[in-house]
């Protein structure tokens, strides 16, 4: 095969998974390598420069195909059709019920059981920096309408990496796709990320009921835990004694994006002490999950055998709001047929030194 390309394994029906490695050059030569596999188009390393030009993997993933497909944490997956979840596993579209798999207490989560984490992807296109990978959902599968054709590109540069999600669909559907990889900025093996610091550029969030689907209601912030408006470690306030909280078992929750009206928006930002790596993350989409990895316990070994502990990784996972499609007043994730669906989210990396700067991005 083509360098930066090979065989990562193969499914049980002998279908072969695919690893591609995109690199690119940042300021003063230093390498920013991403490694892809077509398994759930999950990005299985992502490398960047700390304060001192070190090159540093700042996302969790695994060794082998066989770890991937034992792992439910959907760790650097593809999700969707519809990323988080749905009440009560159902939804009405254009006055038609439709049933999906119930896989999160009574709810359906992250696509069903087949989800797009789960599947192998089709390398459509691949260069030096890109690949453009494909996927087409028949109509029905996991419940959902619609014979749905996908196209997700990854994009690195010195910056950082660009998911651009493109699909359309044969009949109304819903769609939702996202990415769920888990960011370590101190190393993907250094542990808990409780002293590393989060941004949420939001002062709105969606408050749910137990299990994790929301009341429709949009909150605001203030004054609680949730205000994570200025930069502040994930763990000072995690562990507070405030209902959403108690529930989740820390942050897992959506916040609603301050400005958002469909171009791209500065989400969030963390940063890492430790290494001086800072991230922001730019998307159109009107919503992010900030989840701290409450439950990432019970995976596999990660790379290199590290071991992998609840909150040792966190995500910011860019999205319209969980149960839109039965909550009209939230917008509207509705695909009509034949339109395209277009989004995409930027992940950029850059190094400073304290997380006051995360305040002025």
């Amino acid at each position: 095969m083509e360098e930066n390309r090979r065989i990562f394994g193969h499914m049980p029906d002998g279908t072969p998974v695919e690893e591609l490695t995109l690199r690119a050059l940042g300021p003063e030569d230093q390498q920013y390598a991403c490694k892809i596999i077509t398994y759930g188009g999950a990005v299985r390393s992502l490398i960047v420069p700390d304060r001192d030009g070190n090159p540093v993997d700042v996302v969790l993933g695994f060794d082998t195909l066989e770890d991937y497909r034992a792992q439910s944490k959907y760790i650097g997956a593809l999700v969707g059709r519809y990323a988080n979840r749905i009440g009560g596993a159902k939804f009405t579209l254009n006055g038609v019920e439709y049933p999906l798999a119930v896989n999160d207490g009574p709810n359906s989560l992250h696509g069903g059981d087949v989800g797009f984490d789960k599947q192998v992807w089709t390398v459509e296109d691949f260069g030096g920096s890109s690949v453009t990978l494909s996927l087409v959902s028949p109509d029905m599968q996991e419940g959902y309408p619609g014979t749905l054709s996908v196209r997700v590109t990854y994009t690195l540069s010195d910056g950082g990496l660009a998911i651009d999600y493109r699909a359309r669909c044969d009949r109304d559907t819903v769609f939702n796709p996202t990415n769920h990889s888990y960011f370590n900025l101190s190393g993907h093996h250094s542990g808990p990320v409780a002293g590393q610091y989060i941004r949420v550029k939001a002062g709105y969030y969606t408050p749910t009921v137990p299990g994790s689907i929301p009341t429709g209601e949009i909150a605001p912030v203030d004054g609680t835990p949730m205000d994570l408006r200025r930069a502040q470690p994930i763990g000072e306030h995690i562990d507070d004694d405030f209902d959403q909280l108690a529930m989740a078992g820390g942050y897992d929750h959506n916040w609603v994006i301050d400005r958002w009206d469909g171009p791209m928006s500065c989400a969030a930002a963390a940063w890492s002490p430790d290494t001086g790596i800072g991230m922001s993350v730019l998307t159109s989409l009107p919503g992010v999950q900030f989840y701290a990895g409450n439950f990432v316990g019970g995976c596999p070994a990660g790379k290199g055998g590290a071991a992998y502990g609840d909150r040792c990784g966190f995500c910011l996972e860019t999205q319209f709001f969980p149960d839109s499609p039965n909550r009209p007043e939230f917008p509207s994730c509705v695909l009509k047929a034949g339109e395209e669906y277009h989004s995409t989210t930027v992940y950029s990396f850059f190094t400073v030194d304290s997380a006051e700067k995360l305040d002025l991005l």
